[in-house]
């Protein structure tokens, strides 16, 4: 038994069904090793990747439409990985990533369980150089603006990882770091579209939600 317990859940994204394996609550909790707390993830911290949440949804239904065409792709912190299938599904060159030491099975599990092949995974640190990850046309992530510090931690993984011509994509549940994200993104050469999203059936406009959209011109980049 791994110490933890799962369930699926059927989601629709685009009008395609995706069957996803996820923790049970976020009350789940298992590090018997402390693999887990040795790279920082605290006993509240632990279950969060294994849900899904609404920006991840959010994320993944912006992944249907988003034009990936000759594009090379990673997502940042993703989790049970859902909007890394739907691009994969669509045929994109993408790799997903995460902190957590689960994320690497479930993102496979997910895979099989929806019939599509593996998805290429690197286990990512934002505070860690890993060149050997190489440089994207596209990055995105989903929610990964909660702490103060995760602003710049982001900014830097973008700035080691992201091409001179390049687009992240930012889906955000209204919290406060986003300001100071874009700030370091326009550094950085990059230009902002924010556009308001409905989080969930309750909310009411303005939503609260974002979808961010950071797009940079090689032209702007200076060395």
């Amino acid at each position: 038994m791994p110490g933890y317990s799962t369930r699926n859940e059927k989601v629709t994204i685009g009008g395609q069904p995706y069957l996803l394996r996820m923790l049970s609550d976020k009350q789940q909790f298992s590090d018997p090793d402390g693999h887990g707390a040795r790279l920082g993830i605290s006993s509240a911290q632990w279950s969060l990747f294994g849900q899904l949440w609404p920006s991840g949804r959010l994320l993944a239904q912006a992944m249907c439409r988003f034009d990936i065409e000759g594009k090379r792709i990673l997502e940042l912190g993703c989790g049970i990985g859902l909007a890394s299938l739907v691009l994969l599904r669509r045929g994109g060159d993408v790799v997903a990533s995460d902190i957590h030491p689960l994320a690497e099975p479930f993102l496979a599990y997910n895979a099989a369980l929806n019939a599509l092949p593996a998805v290429h995974y690197r286990q990512l640190r934002w505070d860690r150089e890993l060149p050997s990850l190489g440089t994207f046309d596209l990055i995105i992530a989903s929610d990964v603006l909660y702490e103060q510090d995760h602003a710049p931690l982001m900014a830097d993984v973008v700035a080691r990882h992201a091409k001179s011509r390049a687009e992240v994509v930012i889906t955000d549940p209204g919290r406060g770091n986003s300001a100071r994200f874009s700030r370091m993104l326009g550094e950085q050469g990059f230009d902002c579209t924010s556009t308001r999203c409905r989080m969930n059936d309750a909310d009411a406009e303005p939503f609260r939600g974002r979808l961010l959209h950071y797009s940079r011109n090689a032209k702007t980049v200076t060395q």
